[in-house]
């Protein structure tokens, strides 16, 4: 687990970007910010170290990350295309709508064949993320599986 000096304390996703979407997806997200405060690695490249705060949202076709400080000062505002990432974040939307879908006809080979394919574009998603961020971010593949999710949120509709 990592220590207060390499780990986020503190996520919101920013509300002027934030779609609306399906309540199952936003349980997801949900989940996935509470599962991103109690354990997580988050560790800005060249920092003397956090816990950090962080606001996720996207501008102008980018990804925003605003990381601050513990006192809300601001620390790193690291943008990210988000071109390489529409594919993935599209498909992965798209599959959680059939798995939730699969889910309420209570079909278990349906069901098991969407989370499969759902896992493996959640990786997919969550590899390019630690790519993408590795000069500015550093962060573990589990980290980086949530903020996936916390980014498709940015991008759900309804």
């Amino acid at each position: 687990m990592a220590t207060s000096r390499t780990r986020l304390i503190d996520v919101t996703l920013d509300r002027g970007t934030l779609a609306h979407g399906r309540s199952d997806f936003e349980r997801d997200r949900d989940v996935a910010v509470t599962d991103l405060l109690i354990d997580n690695s988050f560790v800005l490249v060249g920092d003397n170290g956090g816990p950090y705060k962080l606001r996720l949202g996207s501008e102008e076709g980018r990804l925003l990350f605003d990381v601050s400080g513990g006192r809300e000062h601001p620390l790193r505002r690291v943008r990210l295309p988000l071109q390489p990432f529409r594919g993935v974040i599209r498909d992965y939307i798209a599959l959680c709508e059939v798995h939730y879908d699969a889910m309420r006809e209570l079909n278990p080979s349906r069901i098991e064949a969407m989370d499969m394919g759902r896992r493996g574009l959640h990786n997919e998603g969550a590899r390019l993320l630690l790519e993408r961020l590795a000069p500015r971010i550093e962060i573990d593949i589990d980290t980086a599986r949530r903020l996936f999710t916390l980014i498709c949120a940015l991008h759900m509709r309804g």
